[in-house]
């Protein structure tokens, strides 16, 4: 999609600062972080969220997790971490593009758990 804000990251168009790529997905800081370990991780086709995932795309979703496990690991969030995912304009959605946010670094708040 020509005007996604993360389609444009994976083009290099944007730039970001990246954590891990590799051919179907891309993780970087999140710019507004909400927490001291706030990483996006994205698959690199363009899926608008996760009410547009079915049988021919979900695999991704797999791949982004075990990133995230990676990451967890790379960033020693030993204590625990939390992978959220916003869906359409009421859930928070700002960039329709799926992303998954693995926040840590600390105790996080358990108002939405």
């Amino acid at each position: 999609m020509d005007d996604c804000l993360f389609c444009k990251i994976i083009k290099g168009e944007i730039p970001s600062a990246k954590v891990y790529e590799d051919e179907e997905i891309l993780a970087f800081k999140d710019i507004n972080p909400m927490a001291p370990v706030h990483i996006l991780i994205i698959p690199k086709n363009h899926i608008d969220g996760a009410d547009k995932l079915n049988a021919e795309n979900s695999a991704v979703v797999g791949k982004i997790f075990a990133a995230a496990a990676k990451l967890a690991e790379e960033y020693h969030l030993d204590g625990g971490f939390r992978i959220v995912t916003n869906v359409g304009e009421n859930g928070g959605q700002t960039v329709r593009h799926l992303h998954f946010h693995l926040l840590g670094g600390t105790k996080l708040n358990t108002v939405l758990c």
